[in-house]
């Protein structure tokens, strides 16, 4: 018994382990005002989709089975994004788009793209699938912002991203600050208010800080958090699109991508 009990505490205790925990939280937490019979179907669909496909992915490469933990987060994720009254094929959809991009877009280093975001950018544009960011708590009380702030801050800190955080939420809404003020405020106002504003902090402190295609250098981060801001904001000027944040972070990747690519040539 106790050989079982220690690696599932020590899973617990990683960056990964600790994510599913705490979104597992902010999804209980979210189910208060959606409703267990409304989410359960999309949060199936695509949960039990990614692990399944990313095992299969594994065993296939290891030889062994292996806990598919990634695919599970990036299920979780894709789920607490989408509007839970899409059918539960739209997040399994997704799912299989979001583990099959991360063992074929790959450089030598890690995967290209967030696997989530880059799922529900092309789910948007197959399925016209609608994302309103419910796990991001937007429908609650203003106490629950504050849980996703303390916990986002926690993880962030310790997956140690959080100068790209900090950097990226400046300029994002100084950006939009400016616009406010140099343009019309109408055009902007959303962005200040629930669910834009839930959804970027939840954007920021468990999307943006993906470990494998974000930097790790604190330079770097900055650079990326700035690119990624401005990215989303002329996303959000051109078209508008509820996937703007993710299509930001999908420009981000391809920057840290080619950074690392041109690093290693240089090596």
């Amino acid at each position: 018994m106790k050989s079982n009990v220690v690696p599932l505490q020590r899973f617990f205790s990683t960056p990964k382990g600790l994510l599913i925990i705490v979104l597992t939280i902010l999804t209980a937490l979210s189910t208060t005002h959606e409703g267990l019979r409304l989410v359960t179907p999309g949060i199936a669909g695509a949960v039990l989709t990614a692990g399944l496909i990313d095992a299969l992915f594994l065993r296939k490469k290891s030889g062994s089975w292996e806990f598919p933990d990634g695919a599970i987060l990036s299920g979780l994720i894709i789920a607490m994004i989408l509007s839970p009254r899409e059918p539960w094929y739209v997040p399994a959809c997704s799912s299989i788009v979001a583990v099959v991009s991360k063992h074929l877009l790959r450089t030598r280093f890690a995967n290209v793209f967030n696997p989530a975001a880059l799922a529900l950018v092309a789910m948007f544009y197959v399925f016209g699938a609608a994302q309103n960011w419910w796990g991001a708590l937007p429908e609650l009380s203003p106490v629950a912002m504050v849980v996703l702030f303390a916990t986002g801050v926690f993880i962030a800190d310790r997956v140690n991203k959080m100068p790209m955080v900090l950097i990226f939420l400046g300029v994002y809404f100084l950006i939009f600050t400016l616009t406010a003020f140099f343009g019309d405020p109408d055009h902007v106002v959303e962005i200040f208010r629930a669910p834009d504003l839930h959804a970027v902090l939840y954007f920021a402190f468990f999307i943006l800080t993906d470990p494998p295609t974000s930097p790790v250098k604190y330079s770097h981060q900055v650079v990326c958090g700035i690119i990624v801001a401005v990215a989303s904001y002329l996303v959000f000027e051109w078209t508008g699109a509820a996937h703007y944040l993710l299509a930001g972070v999908l420009v981000g990747n391809v920057y840290e991508a080619a950074r690392r690519q041109i690093q290693s040539a240089r090596r």
